[in-house]
């Protein structure tokens, strides 16, 4: 695959369809609840997509009070293109839009926390990860 070949959309419609298969080959728990995951991209204060040759194969999505803080919710990538840089291309995107807001936040678990490393996110000094998950996994 060739990195010209992938085409990001921010806030553009999508495929439904598609986008639900996307979380399902990433065996993400929200894919159990279609309709609620499909309202919550759309309701998204930003949500891009990168597409090859018309697939999307990654997704990420930000919730923020479009002044001071943004949180980044989701980030996938289909698993056939994983390590090819796609994550990372839409996480740039993510910097253009959001880059000089006073917090960026995301919860990172697994091998996500060097992913997310990579692209300078830092442990929150002595912050505490809470939640309270209604899910049956992460």
């Amino acid at each position: 695959m060739d990195k010209m070949e992938i085409k990001l959309e921010v806030n553009q419609d999508f495929d439904k369809g598609a986008i639900l298969d996307l979380y399902k080959l990433n065996n993400w728990s929200s894919a159990k609840k279609p309709e609620l995951l499909i309202k919550a991209l759309k309701n998204s204060h930003n949500l891009v997509i990168a597409y090859y040759r018309d697939k999307p194969v990654g997704l990420g999505n930000s919730l923020s009070d479009g002044y001071l803080a943004v949180y980044y919710s989701h980030l996938l990538v289909h698993p056939d293109f994983q390590g090819q840089g796609i994550g990372k291309m839409i996480m740039d995107k993510f910097q253009e839009i959001y880059g000089d807001f006073h917090q960026q936040v995301l919860i990172a678990d697994g091998k996500a926390i060097d992913f997310f490393k990579k692209c300078g996110f830092e442990r929150a000094g002595e912050c505490e990860p809470m939640w309270i998950f209604k899910g049956d996994e992460h």
